[in-house]
């Protein structure tokens, strides 16, 4: 039996897309608490289901498919320029493909508005109606309005008319900004893009027997299985060590590990793969919010993906890349790998000069490059110990000093210094774990 909080999310899934929804409506129509309704509006809004926009109120929106993120709605645009909604509501949840800028001759502009972009353009009454008669959206810059005959041709064609009151240069920064970091969110992996699902996972129920397991096994080949209540909610894990040895017609409740560790889709690769090393896990559960099985993720698919995406072009650039594409490598007198790099303004903090955040990212960069020199493989960091010296001003060509202390199978210790003109600057002491590949 679903809980409210799960009927609720089922019924905003069956609503139309673009359909307006609020708590007090919610909680009388399925005959639920506010708050409970508004929990699970909440949670609606974390899985991508609805939307929350100012002076507009919560609207149904379409999931978003992972190559489409860099896809920007329209509701999404009004949240970012803090606009608002003149007119055709009902069309903010579509994407749009581009935006064209409206500071030319109105033919030149109309060759450039297609259906499905927005058109940023300031007080251009005739501009706004031939846009949206191309099928274009429209955002009108520096706070103006429009003309009633234009917002009811919006509402007609279900193509949205915001007004802004930045000018056109910062919403087009705006926009930008937006995309680029939804280019750097498509680039992280998340569990949600590798797991089995649960059609192809292999499980037990609550009541089988250690003999099912045996059954199972001999099938599958596998030696761990999650073990699921009759709502299938996730409530141990069962491995080949439970059950050597133990009676066949013992219940499967009675020799698995209860409270395993679990993921949820959203989880990221990094923070899955770093629970599977720690842990030495194999074999994990992935749950909804609800604690109900959705599929599995294995420590395989967790390497695969992680070398699969060092092959990847990086399209939107975090700090660490920033890092790791500056750093060139050279080598002392004394034969010692070094690296060197110079501080950009992206590195400094707001006394222009190196940022404590990108001296930890130049420590574990440098480390990272060093030790696969002697072992292929991914290291996660454990501790890390940085102690600055002086500081490090804007456009400074910086040396960082690697050196190996200890490395086992599993575990590194590095010394790093960091260099400017022949004088220490900072130190730090990392140890890691390491991932084989």
């Amino acid at each position: 039996m679903a809980t409210k909080h799960e009927q609720i999310l089922q019924f905003i899934e069956t609503l139309t897309v673009g359909s307006k929804i609020s708590v007090r409506q919610i909680a009388k129509e399925l005959n639920v608490s506010e708050g409970t309704a508004y929990r699970a509006i909440k949670e609606a809004e974390n899985q991508s289901l609805v939307s929350t926009i100012e002076r507009v109120g919560t609207i149904r929106i379409e999931k978003k498919r992972k190559e489409n993120i860099e896809r920007l709605t329209f509701a999404e645009i009004i949240n970012i320029v803090d606009g608002q909604v003149l007119g055709g509501r009902e069309g903010l949840y579509k994407t749009l493909n581009k935006f064209v800028i409206g500071a030319m001759k109105l033919e030149a502009m109309m060759r450039y508005t297609e259906a499905g972009s927005l058109l940023i353009v300031g007080n251009r009454t005739n501009a706004h109606e031939l846009a949206i008669k191309e099928g274009a959206a429209v955002l009108i810059t520096g706070g103006f309005d429009t003309d009633e005959h234009v917002k009811r041709l919006a509402d007609e064609k279900k193509l949205p008319i915001i007004s802004t009151s930045y000018d056109t240069f910062t919403v087009a920064t705006m926009i930008n900004r937006a995309i680029y970091d939804q280019l750097i969110k498509k680039e992280i992996v998340l569990v949600d893009d590798i797991y089995t699902p649960f059609d192809q996972s292999h499980f037990l129920k609550v009541g089988e027997t250690v003999a099912d397991w045996y059954r199972l096994n001999s099938k599958t080949l596998h030696s761990r299985y999650p073990v699921v209540d009759e709502t299938n909610r996730v409530v141990g894990m069962v491995t080949s060590k439970d059950v050597i040895g133990r009676d066949e017609s013992l219940p499967i409740d009675k020799v698995m590990t209860k409270h395993p560790m679990t993921v949820q889709t959203k989880t990221s690769l990094a923070n899955a793969a770093h629970m599977m090393v720690w842990e030495g896990i194999e074999v994990m559960p992935v749950i909804d919010p609800n604690h109900k099985l959705q599929g599995l993720i294995s420590r395989q698919d967790v390497l695969k993906a992680l070398q699969h995406l060092q092959r990847q072009p990086q399209v939107g650039e975090t700090i660490d890349d920033l890092v790791s594409k500056q750093m060139v490598e050279d080598t002392s007198e004394q034969n010692e790998v070094i690296f060197r790099t110079a501080v950009t303004p992206q590195m400094t903090n707001q006394l222009g000069t190196l940022s404590y955040g990108v001296f930890a990212s130049l420590i574990t960069e440098s480390s990272s490059r060093l030790l696969r020199k002697y072992k292929k493989g991914d290291l996660v960091v454990e501790n890390l110990s940085v102690y600055f010296i002086k500081p490090v001003q804007l456009e400074s060509e910086v040396e960082v000093r690697p050196k190996i202390l200890e490395v086992g199978r599993k575990f590194a210790k590095v010394d790093v210094e960091l260099y400017h003109e022949k004088s220490l600057v900072g130190k730090a002491l990392l140890m890691a774990q390491l991932i084989d590949r």
